[in-house]
């Protein structure tokens, strides 16, 4: 009898604990998370969309496991404002970060600290841009600034201030790595921040790849030599000519010493300090192997340039722009691989999101110019490829206009956190997961504010579709831009007074209006931002940027009329 009992009560157990396993089986448990963000990576020098540049074999990956987005956007496309927007899942105008000159606001709530204190744990490895303490991150090692690309120094959490000698690209990679193998805990989720320097200015490819990229010719855009015929002032006015406005020295890495024999004058006088900033740092081995490279590169321009003309000058100087920037990537593209492999040799890849994005887009060449900021497509657009095995199918492609305003709300929910209520963006887990019928966003909201300043684009706001544009060029000008996406997809022509558009025009405009209610914008808040900006640059006698000097002097004595009347 008491055997029986036992036997009985045996039985019992093994049926409860059955029962529980299945329960726990039938709830999936709270995904990994890997962001890996590059800075500047425009999404044409990423095969997945174009290989007219480069192959990236390792990032495409992300897009055979996933979901390939092919209008994803930037609400604001300048660095540290675009990383503000994705932390707080809000608007420029709303978060405080309107541009790189005014600090973040450390009362807002990010993301990460949601994940911490719901039992994630947290890690950031790379290029944050702004601040030196991120919120919410168990461990962090990051980049003061700008960064460097060789022998970088670090803020870390608990060493300090450090330098690691090697090339940033690499360096961050094994930081990371580290981490997912010595640091984390098996048994609770994570939030991983990976984050590249790579593809900013000023551009210094790893040792490794001087020999293929310096020697590469690349195709050049059909609008490099767009004399801006079919827009008004802002593009006449902005300086981001490959020709008159990139650096001979910091960016074409014209040595100084051959600028003063051959009696070049740089661009601005921040290129010469960018070249030995960066160049300077390689240490003596370092910088044999890059002379190796670019002392020919130098000898041959000495020969040429005497006898250039503005053209050849202009094809030159993108063929180095274009084997420089590609260069970089050439190194992401490998150190993502590296983390990628791990996740699939350590069981890793089953469940955990992995998201490539950048924080916007940039010029290669189109319309004369590098840099980003315009609402144009090349800076506007951003790379943005998710893959979550068993979620997202394999291979897939969306052209819904998403935003990088939607990131935190996709995490929280992937996570099962509760969003904050004046989070400003829509998950993207319908798109992600097939139910596309749930998503109703069909126009998305643009603001650009650093004017005047570095490269001179005015300050816009703007309504996009899919197959329109609706830009108000507000402040020291009153212009409104209308682009067709679709039968000008190379936005050289603006329509907004073409009487074939009135109805659309007029339609635009309501939208757009809406879309300002919405987000809580206005022309208040806009002006309100100037005046600071302003305020600052009278006060401390700063400089704004631009190589314009006349027209930055207009500027400050039409504000100075309107503060006497």
């Amino acid at each position: 009898m008491r055997t029986f009992c036992l036997m009985g009560f045996f039985g019992l157990f093994l049926a409860l604990g059955s029962c529980q396993k299945k329960d726990q089986e039938a709830i999936p448990s709270r995904p990994n998370i890997i962001f890996i963000m590059s800075d500047d990576h425009a999404y044409q020098a990423i095969s997945a969309y174009s290989n007219h540049l480069i192959e990236t074999p390792n990032i495409d990956r992300i897009a055979k496991m996933g979901m390939l987005f092919t209008n994803a956007t930037v609400t604001n496309s300048i660095c540290a404002p675009s990383r503000a927007t994705i932390l707080t899942g809000k608007h420029s105008h709303l978060n405080g970060k309107v541009d790189n000159h005014f600090p973040f606001d450390t009362t807002n709530v990010t993301f990460p600290q949601l994940f911490q204190e719901a039992g994630y744990q947290t890690a950031m490895f790379g290029k944050l841009h702004f601040g030196n303490n991120p919120k919410g991150f168990d461990q962090f090692k990051i980049l003061p600034g700008q960064g460097k690309y060789y022998n970088p120094d670090f803020i870390t959490k608990n060493e300090g201030s450090i330098q690691v000698e090697g090339y940033v690209t690499d360096i961050i990679t094994d930081m990371t790595l580290d981490w997912l193998q010595n640091e984390r805990k098996a048994d609770d989720p994570f939030l991983l921040f990976y984050l590249h320097k790579a593809p900013h200015r000023e551009w210094l490819p790893a040792e490794r790849h001087l020999a293929e990229f310096t020697t590469r010719t690349f195709p050049e855009p059909a609008t490099i030599f767009d004399d801006y015929s079919g827009r008004g002032r802002a593009a006449h006015e902005a300086e981001m000519n490959l020709l008159k406005d990139m650096h001979w020295a910091g960016d074409s890495k014209i040595y100084p010493s051959v600028m003063d024999e051959l009696g070049i004058e740089e661009t601005s006088n921040w290129g010469k300090a960018a070249f030995e900033g960066e160049v300077g740092r390689l240490n003596p081995a370092q910088r044999a192997v890059w002379d190796q490279y670019y002392q020919p590169i130098n000898e041959d321009f000495k020969k040429r340039y005497p006898s250039m003309t503005e053209e050849e000058k202009m094809k030159w100087r993108y063929q180095r722009y274009m084997q420089d920037y590609l260069g970089t990537i050439k190194a992401v593209d490998e150190n993502v691989g590296r983390v990628l492999d791990y996740l699939e040799q350590n069981g890793l890849m089953e469940n955990t999101i992995i998201v490539y994005t950048s924080d916007q887009g940039f010029y290669l060449g189109e319309h004369g110019w590098f840099d980003k900021r315009f609402i144009y497509d090349e800076s506007f657009k951003t790379p943005l490829l998710v893959a979550w095995p068993g979620k997202v199918a394999p291979g897939s492609k969306s052209n819904e206009m998403v935003q990088n305003l939607d990131f935190a709300q996709t995490f929280l929910e992937a996570a099962g956190i509760p969003a904050p209520t004046d989070m400003q963006g829509e998950s993207l887990i319908p798109l992600l997961t097939g139910n596309t019928e749930k998503w109703t966003r069909d126009a998305v909201y643009y603001h650009y504010y650093e004017y005047p300043s570095v490269h001179m684009v005015k300050r816009h706001y703007a309504i996009v579709t899919k197959e329109y544009k609706l830009v108000h060029y507000y402040f020291d000008t009153d212009e409104w831009e209308l682009i067709d996406r679709i039968k000008d997809p190379q936005e050289l022509t603006n329509a907004y007074d073409d009487p074939a558009y009135a109805e659309i025009r007029k339609d635009l405009h309501a939208r757009l209006e809406g879309l300002r209610n919405k987000y809580g914008d206005n022309s208040q808040i806009s002006q309100r931002y100037l005046n600071e900006y302003l305020d600052y640059l009278e006060e401390n006698k700063s400089y704004a940027g631009g190589k314009d000097k006349d027209l930055l002097n207009k500027i400050f004595e039409d504000r100075k009329k309107e503060k006497a009347n």
